[in-house]
C-alpha cells in the first residue's frame, strides 16, 4: 500500500508539497572568506520541505567540492557563484527566487 502525504493529503507517489516548496521561498546565495582565505559558497533560504540532504548531495557532486548542509542552508567550498544559479534552476528552483549577493 502507498503512503499517503501528511501535507498534502495526496498519495506519496503523486505528492505535490515539495514542488510548491520550491516555488514559494526566497534563496540567497553569497560567498563567505573564511580562515586563510578559503572561499565558500553559501546557500540560504531553503525551506524545511525540500529534501536539503538531497540537493546537498547533487550539487556537491556537480562542482566536485566538499561542503556542509545544516538546517535550511548549504555550504559547497570554493566559489560557485557564477554557476549556481543555473544549476539551482535545472534542480527546479524558479529563475526569479535565486538573488545573488555581491562580495
Amino acid at each position: 500500500m502507498v503512503g499517503v502525504c501528511n501535507q498534502c493529503g495526496l498519495p506519496a507517489d503523486l505528492c505535490v508539497c515539495e514542488v510548491i516548496a520550491r516555488e514559494q521561498q526566497k534563496i540567497t546565495v553569497k560567498i563567505e572568506k573564511r580562515k586563510f582565505g578559503k572561499k565558500y559558497t553559501v546557500v540560504s533560504g531553503i525551506q524545511k520541505e525540500v529534501n536539503v540532504d538531497d540537493l546537498f548531495r547533487k550539487l556537491k557532486s556537480k562542482f566536485a567540492c566538499g561542503g556542509t548542509a545544516k538546517t535550511g542552508q548549504i555550504e559547497l567550498q570554493g566559489d560557485h557563484k557564477n554557476r549556481i544559479k543555473k544549476a539551482l534552476v535545472e534542480l527546479g528552483f524558479p529563475e526569479e527566487t535565486i538573488e545573488l549577493d555581491s562580495y
